[in-house]
């Protein structure tokens, strides 16, 4: 039997630790957050409460597995306690690395960190309470502008638009580098804020635009056929506020700072279509224009952390180049050595950043699973990262690595803990008349748990 250690809780993460535990291996999950869930946890929209509890029953299932073991409030990364050596020196047959895309994405652009200049990924963790984030500020103003066209921008327009407590908001503004037929939101999601769509404003882009699309063979008739299909369907919609408009063919070059430091106005770079074989391509004009916004909200995808402390090139976790090996997009690679890194694996949005939802996320790590799976029965149990014919060396037992962690003042949290924490927010829950509550600071969950601990020894 081998000892297989996972990085991350997410989908990916809870699916590939389900998958290696079936097949009788011993399987210890190291999280950053309290809880495990990761996106399915603090990236679907809030009120999808359904959703989520469905996916709830789901991991509780594969921690409630006996050789699956759970330490949460354990960040793992060359900035913490925790590093990626130090758990080697644990001495896993394996390491999963399910720990998603933490990293932030933005362009690059001069002005970046100016106050109310945020990355989609902390603000969707943020109104999804997750800890630090939720207690950070993530202020808005009257004018915010996202960029983006993909789902993700919609449900950050909708919290703006419908669930914010934050009443300013007068407008959102979406910037798209390319044209409307390149709309990549699905119609189910868009549905819920099309009603702030300011019909009127949104036909005069289409024909701010018109000329440019017509130069690569598109047709703003189609439009309402293809992408943005709520103009088909309620044509005579009337505009609820705040409203929702759309900039179109525009790329975010420059940001201008007011007296107080936040971004008043965002400078945009006009662009023209082009076709690239199959694909629609965006190039700039040279000409540009401003636009007044008071916050800025970059949703354009997902990037890693170079700060985990594995192997980082262009931009990515490294992953084995050589694609005759049908493991080789799920084996860690050092490009600096040019060979594999004995025992190490990707999984999920770790190995392809904002590729699917969680179907994909479980299928995505149980097939990472399965290659671990061969390579533990290829190697027999070893230490990963030393041959296993050579090595001496047996894994750290789960007490030992929850003496590792105390000793490294981690509050670390276990499988055993987190019924208490359920426990604890279904009661406050149930005091505030809410169908559902989270905590949204670590130090509220840690005694959270003890509390709720303590009555159940009281009684």
């Amino acid at each position: 039997m081998a000892t297989v250690f996972v990085i991350g809780a997410g989908p990916a993460g809870l699916f590939a630790a389900q998958k290696i535990a079936q097949a009788g291996h011993e399987t210890i999950i190291f999280n950053r957050d309290i809880k495990p869930g990761g996106l399915a946890e603090y990236g679907i929209y809030p009120v999808k409460d359904k959703m989520k509890v469905g996916l709830r029953k789901q991991f509780e299932k594969v921690l409630a597995l006996p050789n699956v073991h759970y330490f949460g409030h354990v960040p793992v990364g060359a900035n913490s306690p925790v590093t990626v050596d130090a758990l080697r020196s644990l001495c896993p047959s394996a390491l999963v690395f399910a720990v998603g895309a933490q990293g932030t994405k933005k362009l690059g652009m001069a002005g970046e960190d100016a106050l109310g200049v945020y990355s989609a990924k902390d603000f969707v963790y943020y109104y999804n309470q997750l800890p630090p984030f939720a207690g950070l500020d993530f202020s808005t103003g009257k004018r915010v502008a996202i960029v983006g066209m993909g789902n993700v921008m919609v449900d950050i327009a909708r919290w703006l638009l419908l669930d914010s407590p934050n009443r300013d908001v007068e407008e959102v503004v979406v910037v798209a580098r390319r044209g409307p037929l390149e709309a990549k939101f699905d119609d189910k999601e868009f549905a819920h804020i099309h009603m702030h769509l300011d019909r009127k404003a949104f036909q005069e882009e289409l024909l701010r635009v018109k000329d440019r699309m017509e130069a690569v063979g598109q047709d703003i008739a189609r439009v309402p056929e293809e992408t943005f299909v709520c103009l088909k369907k309620f044509p005579d919609e009337p505009l609820v506020k705040p409203r929702l408009t759309f900039r179109f063919l525009c790329s975010p070059c420059a940001i201008t700072t007011g007296p107080d430091g936040r971004i008043a106005k965002l400078t945009l770079a006009e662009n023209y279509l082009l076709k690239r074989d199959e694909s629609i391509a965006s190039k700039p004009t040279g000409e540009t224009t401003q636009i007044d916004v008071d916050t800025l909200i970059f949703a354009i995808g997902d990037s890693h952390d170079p700060s985990l402390g594995i192997p980082f090139a262009s931009g990515s976790y490294a992953c084995n180049p050589d694609e005759a090996a049908l493991e080789a997009k799920y084996q860690v690679f050092d490009p600096h050595t040019a060979a594999i890194c004995e025992g190490c694996f990707l999984v999920g949005w770790a190995r392809k950043p904002s590729e699917g939802l969680v179907g994909i996320a479980r299928h995505d790590g149980e097939t990472g699973a399965a290659h671990v799976l061969e390579y533990l029965s290829r190697t027999s149990v070893g230490a990963a990262g030393v041959p296993a014919q050579s090595s001496a060396q047996h894994c750290a037992s789960v007490e030992e690595i929850a003496q590792f962690l105390e000793q490294r003042d981690m509050r670390a949290v276990t499988k055993a803990d987190l019924p208490f924490l359920r426990a604890a927010e279904e009661q406050q829950a149930k005091r505030r008349g809410l169908a559902f509550f989270k905590f949204s600071d670590d130090e509220e969950m840690l005694s959270a748990i003890e509390q709720a601990k303590a009555a159940a020894v009281g009684t």
